[in-house]
């Protein structure tokens, strides 16, 4: 893995984004990144805090600009909310920025993870499974958009995912870099074809 790639985690609330981050943030010696707690840290206030006094609007706006500063930095783990795919510049950047990561669960596992979470502003509902149900169908197709890997992490350990995770990021540049030479040579200028071949194609 080179340390100068940015590893950016994408996904649904409750899949395990910050846990995976930090893990994977020990296991390659890079530096992780929490996009929710970086705009708690810049505005002083909590994310619930920011949707009661400014909407989803206003929170989203935020978060936009903080994915655009974060996917600038280099060589980084960033583990981002789970809209933060919603804004088209964002999806953007993470994408062209990083190897994006779309860490999936089942909804049972969000359901498990995130019900009873006071800190979630959109699960502040009578019918939290619905509402995971609601923002999945949204978000789904913006997350595979994004992703250049998938990886899903239901009833799989923190460090089962991230080995996982390493073992695709490294299929994905192999395969990446694979596809770059292939190009190469179907666009390599004809006077580098062999002489013979040239001298022979030309006769008439």
């Amino acid at each position: 893995m080179d340390k100068h790639d940015n590893i950016f985690l994408i996904g649904p609330m409750g899949v395990g984004k910050s846990t995976i981050g930090r893990l994977l943030s020990m296991q390659l010696d890079m530096p992780f990144f929490d996009s929710d707690r970086e705009i708690e840290f810049v505005t002083g206030a909590d994310i619930p805090w920011i949707f009661d006094v400014e909407g989803e609007q206003g929170f989203r706006i935020r978060e936009a600009r903080m994915i655009d500063t974060l996917t600038k930095r280099r060589g980084i783990i960033l583990a981002t909310g789970g809209g933060a795919i919603l804004a088209p510049e964002s999806r953007t950047h993470l994408h062209d920025r990083g190897i994006v990561v779309y860490l999936r669960a089942s909804v049972a596992q969000q359901l498990e993870r995130t019900g009873k979470d006071k800190s979630r502003p959109l699960l502040q509902t009578d019918n939290p499974l619905a509402k995971i149900k609601e923002l999945i169908k949204i978000r789904e197709p913006l997350y595979r958009e994004t992703a250049h890997v998938i990886v899903d992490t239901s009833r799989r350990s923190p460090r089962a995912v991230s080995t996982e995770i390493l073992r695709q990021i490294e299929e994905w540049r192999e395969a990446n870099l694979a596809l770059v030479a292939a190009m190469a040579v179907e666009k390599a200028p004809a006077d580098k074809a062999d002489p013979a071949q040239r001298d022979a194609g030309s006769v008439i």
